[in-house]
């Protein structure tokens, strides 16, 4: 996604027809088996395309494990026998998921919003960038990766003279028929050293942080109530 500028996408999709049902929400009690959740969004949009099912935002919380997108490569899997290991058709590469990080997955009708999957990926990004301030962190795009970062300028500088940065949130995302699923990995406690089996996204010279890792005593539960406030922002009610 290198070939674009993200920061100049119009990032605002709120539905553009006069059928305004609001989104619903559902969050996930405990774990979710993450093959349950692949069948529980492949069900949902097909709903949404051909039942009129409303869009759904479902926020949920995965045990320890490690998918692959369809950018990912197989050398990236650096320890496959550590935790299970799901292909997914979703966009990227290498991602973990496991208890304290927040995985929020968007089924949205991109038909009555906007046929712009750039656009989409970057309202995306604005989410979660919005939903970080409200903790006064300061999210930022990159236009050679996908996802959302925070200078570290207490670390080391890079060799080339950069300031280190480390990835606090994951986007990957597939369409089916203009209406999306998958979504977004946002890091508010997760063992960060499970990271360490997999090269993140396909990206070596940055590491991986989470908001009580930048010092922050966030809650699970303070992060929903943030990613409500500012999803009606971007997306509507």
């Amino acid at each position: 996604m290198s070939d674009f500028s993200r920061d100049h996408l119009n990032t605002y999709f709120h539905a553009q027809t006069d059928d305004i049902r609001p989104v619903e929400w559902l969050i996930a009690e405990g774990l979710t088996d993450y093959e349950y959740a692949l069948n529980f969004m492949e069900e949902r949009v097909k709903a949404i395309r051909e039942h009129g099912a409303p869009e759904l935002v479902w926020l949920v919380e995965h045990p320890p494990l490690y998918t692959g997108g369809t950018s990912a490569n197989a050398s990236d899997l650096l320890t496959p026998d550590r935790f299970p290991v799901y292909e997914t058709g979703r966009g990227g590469e290498y991602t973990y998921h496991g208890p304290g990080q927040r995985v929020a997955y968007v089924m949205l009708d991109l038909k009555r919003r906007r046929e712009d999957v750039r656009a989409f990926v970057a309202a995306l990004e604005e989410w979660i960038i919005q939903t970080l301030a409200e903790f006064n962190v300061k999210g930022e795009r990159r236009e050679d990766r996908v996802g959302v970062w925070v200078t570290r300028p207490e670390k080391p500088r890079l060799a080339n003279g950069a300031m280190s940065e480390d990835k606090i949130a994951a986007i990957g995302i597939r369409l089916r028929r203009w209406v999306s699923f998958h979504g977004i990995a946002l890091n508010v406690e997760p063992e960060l050293e499970n990271f360490g089996g997999i090269v993140p996204c396909g990206v070596t010279e940055h590491g991986v942080t989470s908001l009580v890792d930048l010092g922050l005593p966030v809650s699970m539960d303070d992060l929903d109530v943030a990613l409500a406030k500012t999803f009606r922002t971007i997306f509507g009610e």
